[in-house]
């Protein structure tokens, strides 16, 4: 069996309902549109629905924080490309950090880093991951050497 993408990217176009009126991508609007990648990401590369997964076994993945900085404008009909990583996990979590550029990869619009806690939808607590999500997190985890969130900002600022 072929090794995981551990790098998860898809495209998608900046439209005019999600801009404000410079033309400019909303800034709550990045969060969604982060969000949307992702998921059709983990169903797209690892045929992973979280919806489904929910509904099966009563536990899913629920933001517990983040942390975005909007490094250049997207702008209304741009094409962008949002890549995707799960930089760290626990028993408990899941740090996922995603990127959005321009179509050409050259600028870098957005970083966020996503904080995922994984709860028992019954009781709304954390429990702990089962041993084959933990198996999958294992194959795909691609830490970044940056270990905060700033320094991450910094070493991308300086790529420019």
């Amino acid at each position: 069996m072929p090794a995981k993408e551990r790098i998860l990217t898809s495209t998608t176009k900046v439209r005019f309902q999600d801009c404000d009126p410079f033309n400019h991508l909303n800034n709550l609007k990045y969060i969604e549109y982060f969000i949307n990648a992702r998921e059709d990401q983990l169903l797209d590369y690892y045929d992973l629905d979280i919806y489904e997964y929910a509904k099966q076994n009563t536990e899913a993945w629920v933001v517990a924080a983040n942390k975005i900085a909007y490094l250049r404008s997207a702008v209304q009909m741009e094409k962008v490309l949002i890549e995707s990583q799960l930089i760290d996990y626990s028993n408990r979590s899941l740090q996922v950090e995603m990127r959005m550029w321009d179509q050409a990869r050259s600028q870098l619009k957005s970083l966020m880093w996503i904080n995922f806690a994984y709860i028992d939808i019954k009781t709304t607590r954390p429990v702990r991951h089962p041993d084959n999500m933990m198996d999958l997190f294992t194959e795909i985890h691609a830490p970044v050497e940056q270990k905060s969130f700033d320094e991450r900002c910094i070493f991308f600022r300086r790529q420019k």
